[in-house]
């Protein structure tokens, strides 16, 4: 096995997630100089309040080589950074006294989904939840195909636009107890909203959201 890694190591030599820089193996996800210099969220900036949640945290802001990183990610195949992405989020949910019983994330549309391959909140709430011990389960789906948030406009707009999409998939599943719901990144913090919204009235006792980037305000 230790051969075959090498070899592969040889052909496909590990790289940093964030600016692609070479690293010493498979083992440094993270260069040192980007370790150094990420746009890491302060204490006081890591914490967002969002209608329906009890609290919202996310590590770095979503700018430089942490957006190049997601917009890789996202839509150049890049899955494997989920698990970098995982440790940067549990460490910050930790940090911030986030306490759940279940892990789940803001999923994808079908179509959405057939035409990425995967869906990156699911990878990186998988990866999260591995490190914090907490169990990872499918809460909920979308029943419409809206268009990018990204693309939306203003924060009333992104509202309007996520609104009604999303539904639970069985109330059973969360056994009533506090949700955590993971995404890639937050902006005006609709589509985690509506997704809490969904999950209290189907009986979460409540409901916190993590993002793995923010942007700076």
């Amino acid at each position: 096995m230790k051969l075959l890694d090498a070899f592969l190591e040889l052909l496909y030599p590990s790289r940093c997630v964030f600016c692609r820089r070479l690293t010493k193996g498979p083992q440094e996800k993270i260069c040192p100089q980007c370790l150094k210099s990420l746009p890491y969220t302060p204490p006081a900036a890591q914490f967002m309040k969002f209608p329906f949640l009890l609290g919202c945290c996310a590590p770095l802001y979503y700018e430089g080589a942490v957006r190049e990183s997601l917009l890789r990610y996202k839509f150049q195949g890049a899955a494997a950074y989920a698990k970098v992405y995982g440790e940067l989020l549990s460490k910050c949910i930790d940090e911030n006294g986030f306490s759940c019983d279940i892990i789940t994330w803001a999923p994808l549309s079908r179509r959405r989904l057939r035409h990425r391959g995967y869906d990156q909140a699911r990878l990186i709430a998988e990866e999260t939840a591995k490190l914090l011990g907490i169990p990872c389960a499918r809460l909920l789906k979308k029943t419409r195909n809206n268009p990018a948030q990204s693309g939306t406009g203003s924060a009333e707009k992104r509202r309007a636009n996520v609104a009604g999409v999303y539904e639970m998939l069985s109330p059973t599943l969360a056994g009533g107890g506090q949700v955590l719901v993971v995404d890639d990144i937050v902006t005006t913090g609709a589509t985690l909203s509506e997704c809490a919204r969904v999950l209290r009235v189907a009986g979460c006792t409540g409901v916190y959201a993590a993002a793995v980037a923010r942007r700076r305000e």
